[in-house]
């Protein structure tokens, strides 16, 4: 493992946590919007993280006793979907109210997306946390070949 691999690392979750609660702020502001870009309500999107160096963990850890590199990190592999059905909310005076009176909603739970902004914050700060640290032994490291 490199001298900035572990900068490395953290840096490509700082991004992903980033992205994460982006899309989250985005599903908050589209929490009421019930006509989105395909003529229907907004659809909740949550982002999939994968690893970055894409192998099983007993290749990269054959790699790491090879000298070579192992994983890099996390990348973002896809901004999904979800399939989760809209909800049908009883307003008979929306424009976008069926013969019925229903409106479809878009199927975005504020509490959820709180807990996931939260979670993508928290994920942010422990990047964050490892990077310092890393800072601090480079540090040390050097002090000590003075």
């Amino acid at each position: 493992m490199g001298l900035f691999d572990a900068l490395e690392i953290s840096a490509s979750g700082l991004s992903a946590e980033r992205l994460r609660m982006d899309v989250v702020a985005e599903n908050l502001a589209n929490a009421q919007s019930t006509r989105g870009a395909g003529g229907g309500p907004y659809r909740r999107k949550e982002v999939v993280l994968q690893e970055a160096g894409g192998g099983a963990f007993a290749m990269a850890l054959d790699a790491a006793r090879a000298g070579g590199s192992a994983s890099r990190g996390v990348r973002v592999a896809a901004i999904v979907e979800d399939g989760a059905p809209d909800r049908l909310v009883y307003d008979p005076g929306h424009p976008d109210a069926d013969a019925r009176g229903y409106v479809r909603m878009p199927n975005v739970n504020t509490v959820t997306e709180m807990v996931d902004l939260i979670a993508a914050s928290r994920g942010y700060e422990a990047n964050v946390t490892a990077m310092q640290a890393a800072k601090q032994m480079f540090t040390k490291t050097l002090e000590l070949l003075r």
